[in-house]
């Protein structure tokens, strides 16, 4: 990432058609159901995140998915319990990676990934790195930073420019990023996309069962609002 804050356009314009294209499948399977969640009508309490690594959580994707009014910014847009819920999943305990080793964190990015954590133990050690850099620097923790400060931070994580074991931070910003892409995009059964604001700001249909009048009209704007996998309409 080499410019923080992302520009929308520059982090949805990838992000939508992967997300739609794979059906955001991290969560989908065993334990699945698991994730079901309707529009919030009251706070949500994470299950896996401390109250600490919730405050990271919802500080980091403000400013990944930022509330600028082109669309819902990815706090607004449920993310975060997308990424809490994701943690109690067999994607959370690392059920669709292989993770029986030899582990070689030094080896090229192509080779797949290399480090012994589960995606919730990336998550909770890469958390804990950025706040310790963030109170080293800043006398503070990442949440209680301001703008500028969470984005040097992040900048720096993902360049692996960190003072401490930069191979993590780096590979947990790239995990953070590509999550928050999904949870922006995934379904609203799995706690991100509240009310499906995201595929209404793309013209998504959703999971309509027939859409294919519509396929080779190109530039035509799809007249229907999208429908969810519950069959609850956007």
């Amino acid at each position: 990432m080499s410019e923080i804050p992302l520009k929308r356009r520059d982090f949805l314009r990838g992000a939508a058609g992967f997300a739609l294209a794979s059906g955001v499948g991290v969560g989908v399977g065993v334990g699945a159901t698991a994730a079901t969640a309707g529009p919030q009508s009251k706070p949500y309490s994470p299950t896996y995140f401390t109250t600490a690594e919730w405050a990271f959580i919802n500080a980091a994707v403000e400013r990944l998915i930022p509330n600028d009014g082109n669309g819902p910014g990815g706090v607004d847009a449920g993310v975060p319990v997308f990424l809490d819920k994701q943690m109690q999943l067999p994607y959370g305990h690392g059920a669709y990676w292989y993770m029986q080793g030899p582990f070689h964190p030094e080896t090229p990015p192509t080779l797949g990934y290399q480090l012994r954590q589960t995606p919730r133990e990336l998550y909770r050690a890469g958390i804990a790195l950025i706040d310790r850099a963030a109170v080293h620097a800043h006398k503070k923790p990442f949440a209680q930073l301001d703008a500028a400060q969470r984005d040097a931070l992040l900048t720096q994580a993902d360049q692996g420019h960190l003072p401490e074991d930069s191979l993590l931070a780096a590979a947990f910003f790239a995990l953070l990023l590509r999550n928050t892409r999904e949870g922006y995009f995934a379904d609203p059964l799995y706690g991100g996309n509240r009310d499906m604001a995201a595929w209404k700001m793309v013209g998504f249909p959703g999971a309509r069962a027939d859409f294919t009048d519509f396929i080779d009209q190109q530039g035509r704007k799809y007249p229907y609002g999208p429908v969810a996998i519950d069959g609850s309409r956007g």
